[in-house]
């Protein structure tokens, strides 16, 4: 249970950003006995795997801070933070010092596909809400947003290998920040829209 919470946590870490997980199990696993990767995923952990993830993150940041530019990354970011998300589920579920429950070890594929679709849901509604928050704030709240995004990918990350119980809430709180953000926006973009004058 504790894995898949684990798992849980990360992909939806991966659908805000997918090195940050990425690069916070890599770095665990390699100078940590906190995870130790199984069979198949120790490359993660490697010197140029952890090299190349740094630089596709340092890029990753700059780029989701900048408007239409953070657009078009989320469009290419549809195959890649999704294949994260699955990549980094199995192979946290696969260590067993996460837990002690071996179904989920001799059974990798469903923690590929639960961490797909979890990373798919939260970078779909990362990609719903950044226009409206570009086009309400005229490009300004990008930067904001994308802050707070990278912030809460570290968060979870961190959550989910320290703290695994605490996934649901932190999902939850999540989940209720986009909407609230998003629901917020477009309030404040109807505030600003002159108002209708019906004719005589």
């Amino acid at each position: 249970m504790l894995a898949a919470l684990t798992g849980m946590g990360l992909s939806a870490a991966a659908g805000l950003n997918a090195y940050i997980p990425f690069l916070v199990v890599a770095l665990v696993a390699r100078f940590t006995d906190l995870i130790a990767l199984p069979s198949g995923y120790e490359w993660i952990s490697s010197g140029w795997a952890i090299g190349i993830g740094a630089v596709l993150l340092l890029a990753e940041v700059v780029l989701d801070k900048i408007p239409a530019v953070d657009t078009v990354n989320d469009t290419i970011q549809t195959f890649i933070r999704p294949s994260v998300g699955g990549l980094i589920f199995a192979a946290t579920n696969a260590a067993s010092e996460l837990d002690r429950s071996t179904w989920m070890a001799e059974h990798p594929w469903v923690g590929a596909v639960l961490g797909v679709v979890i990373a798919g849901l939260v970078h779909t509604g990362k990609m719903a809400a950044r226009p409206v928050v570009n086009g309400a704030t005229v490009g300004f709240g990008a930067p904001v947003v994308s802050t707070v995004e990278d912030g809460a990918s570290i968060g979870l990350s961190i959550i989910a290998i320290l703290a695994p119980v605490f996934v649901v809430v932190a999902l939850g709180l999540l989940a209720w920040l986009l909407v609230w953000m998003w629901l917020r926006v477009r309030a404040w973009r109807r505030s600003r829209q002159p108002p209708s004058y019906a004719g005589p």
